[in-house]
């Protein structure tokens, strides 16, 4: 089962959470992550050797976990001795990373996929992942759809973790102001 196309796993692989938020925006459609916390039985999905980078560095070998925790996906970026995780739920999507000096779930702030660079970001270029098949894939299996011809698609998150815009290629600069 290739781990890289999202039509052929029931869970959104790397980058879920952005494709989750994209979903909730109406922007692609696949099947989201279930909802809630995480409950003891968490099972894993699968594991992704790829690349990832911190603070807009350069991208560096990571390994990502997906995990189904009995009402949300967690993914588990494995970067050195650092790991950082996003989780996402659905009914309503939410989209959260964890903040480790709190010990909580902190709500994204945002979300983007540039499909030139096969790279997924978090909260600006707090936590970026590079993955050379799965942008691809999923331009691929949605070829008639709104990304025709995109590059950037990038999706705002509002205080409680709830997509409240979206937008592609150059109005994005809208949304960022």
């Amino acid at each position: 089962m290739p781990q890289s196309r999202i039509s052929h796993h029931p869970q959104l692989p790397v980058g879920g959470a952005l494709l989750a938020g994209l979903l909730a925006s109406g922007l692609l459609s696949a099947p989201v992550a279930a909802a809630a916390q995480q409950a003891p039985a968490a099972k894993v999905l699968y594991t992704l050797s790829t690349q990832c980078s911190l603070q807009g560095a350069a991208p560096v070998p990571c390994r990502v976990e997906a995990v189904d925790a009995g009402g949300a996906t967690l993914y588990r970026h494995r970067i050195g001795t650092t790991t950082e995780t996003v989780r996402i739920t659905s009914e309503p999507v939410t989209m959260a990373i964890w903040a480790h000096d709190t010990k909580n779930w902190r709500p994204l702030r945002g979300a983007s996929a540039r499909f030139s660079t096969n790279t997924v970001c978090f909260n600006g270029k707090d936590l970026c992942v590079v993955n050379p098949n799965y942008l691809n894939s999923v331009r691929e299996d949605r070829a008639n759809t709104r990304l025709q011809g995109r590059d950037l698609v990038m999706v705002h998150f509002g205080s409680d973790g709830r997509v409240d815009a979206s937008c592609y290629d150059d109005a994005c600069a809208l949304l960022l102001k």
